[in-house]
């Protein structure tokens, strides 16, 4: 016996050895798009294969029980497996799944939710199943970004700009992307000529010399205004009036900025902004749609009131998917069961885009947000839209809403959270549950730490979860959004 567990052991450590050379077929995929597979006790995690692929792979970096393998042939196609449409789609870090059927795509985000609810969240399967609607895509998942931002640097003596290569600081050069706004191109080349005829120079990482660093570009899909910023290691550019006179002849641009960032980071944007032509920000408009279900599909058709429209700076926040956004939001809108009465709390409001979408529906609508920028900007969007009922707060929740409901003697009845990867800080899941709202929307960009925080709020039966909807935000990526509704059944 001893001898046969002693076999098992070596066979398992020759498998993972670096070097070795093996055939899997992929089960899973992991949080970067990789492909999960196992052999002889081992997890192997492999860039580019797909769910449903049978491929040859060498070991590249061996642990105890799992190994990263370099993908050298697909032996057996996944059924799901389609030519991307982007030909730098492997190289570029960007689109990690979009070689894999886009129904394929959406039913791996639904089964991603579903399984982090019950593994990390610890409801059962039946519950989970019952609760959870289908996922909402996109009927085009393509053009679908309003926010661009590609690093440049050189090749071949060159000017370049493009996108990181996976784990990499290494640029692959792009003409046109094929999830970025339609036009983006044209605006990338403009920079890149400006800077060759100019002899302008692009950053280098390694030494912290030369000038551009990044082209962002930002669209508003509904008023077809478009920014143009240019990130630049120093205050001025050569000849701006050249760049200014190239960029303002394509259709849309609206605002040339410069951006000046001289730290030696990896953050993109500095804190300085000058503008070289046009506004110093673009507006865009979300439709409020109203949302209706028939079995677990959602159906979305615009309601008939003024869209909520935002100012956009280069530095603003603002959702990347303005299609989907609107989708999100209505269904967090459609989860709070508003009739006009209600006292709604947004934590984690940022520049206000989901209390603003909240605020006709809803009595009053209060945002709570640390960054005081964000909280400001939050208030000028209130006002461009002449809504009175909004409030906003710079603070920490766990100050900001125990002592609102200390002072005034009215319920909170809607709380809604759409907080960053992490997920809700501790102390505000402990406010939440102090306050004790009718209804929980919780908007999550992760589901793991949308689990995580769901047991908690669960754990002692005070809520109830009553809806689960993932939400495609990012087509092509692994990456997926959800709108939980939780009540108080006490």
């Amino acid at each position: 016996m001893q001898n046969n567990r002693n076999k098992q052991n070596s066979n398992r450590k020759d498998a993972a050895a670096k070097g070795s050379v093996l055939c899997v077929t992929i089960e899973d995929l992991g949080q970067d798009g990789e492909g999960i597979g196992h052999a002889d006790g081992c997890t192997y995690f492999i860039k580019d294969a797909l769910i449903g692929d049978t491929v040859r792979a060498s070991v590249m970096k061996a642990k105890k029980n799992y190994a990263y393998a370099h993908l050298d042939e697909i032996l057996t196609p996944s059924k799901d497996r389609v030519e991307p449409r982007c030909p730098i789609a492997r190289q570029c870090g960007g689109c990690q799944i979009q070689a894999l059927d886009y129904e394929a795509q959406k039913k791996f985000k639904y089964g991603k939710v579903r399984n982090d609810l019950i593994r990390i969240g610890g409801f059962p399967a039946d519950k989970i199943d019952d609760v959870m609607q289908e996922i909402v895509g996109m009927d085009d998942p393509w053009h679908y970004r309003n926010k661009q931002q590609l690093p440049v640097g050189v090749k071949d003596g060159k000017p370049v700009a493009g996108f990181y290569a996976g784990r990499t600081h290494s640029i692959i050069p792009v003409d046109e992307c094929a999830i970025g706004a339609v036009g983006n191109g044209a605006i990338v080349k403009a920079v890149l000529s400006y800077m060759e005829e100019c002899h302008v120079s692009a950053y280098d990482e390694a030494t912290g010399k030369g000038l551009v660093r990044h082209v962002l570009i930002r669209t508003g899909f509904h008023s077809g205004e478009v920014m143009v910023c240019l990130v630049v290691n120093g205050k001025v550019l050569p000849k701006e009036e050249v760049l200014v006179e190239r960029l303002k002849a394509l259709p849309g641009i609206t605002s040339i900025v410069l951006n000046t960032n001289t730290a030696r980071t990896n953050v993109i944007l500095g804190n300085q902004v000058r503008t070289l032509w046009g506004k110093e920000e673009i507006t865009d408009s979300l439709e409020v749609m109203e949302v209706t279900k028939e079995g677990k599909s959602w159906h979305f058709a615009p309601l008939p009131e003024k869209p909520v429209t935002y100012a956009i700076s280069a530095l603003s926040f603002y959702q990347v998917n303005p299609v989907q956004t609107q989708k999100l939001y209505s269904l967090a809108l459609a989860a709070a069961g508003l009739t006009g009465k209600e006292t709604v709390w947004d934590l984690y409001c940022g520049v206000g885009t989901i209390s603003l979408f909240l605020a006709r529906h809803a009595g009053k609508v209060f945002g709570v947000e640390v960054i005081p920028q964000a909280i400001e900007n939050a208030r000028r969007n209130a006002k461009a839209n002449g809504i009175e009922n909004a409030a906003f707060e710079v603070g920490k929740v766990e100050d900001v809403l125990p002592e609102y409901v200390k002072t005034h003697d009215e319920p909170v009845d809607v709380v809604v959270v759409d907080p960053p990867r992490k997920g809700c800080d501790g102390k505000c899941l402990a406010t939440i549950l102090k306050v004790q709202p009718k209804r929980i929307v919780y908007v999550s960009c992760d589901p793991a730490t949308l689990a995580r925080d769901l047991k908690i709020l669960c754990a002692d039966g005070l809520y109830e979860l009553k809806s689960v909807t993932p939400v495609d935000m990012f087509p092509h990526s692994v990456h997926v959004e959800t709108v939980a509704l939780l009540t108080r059944t006490k």
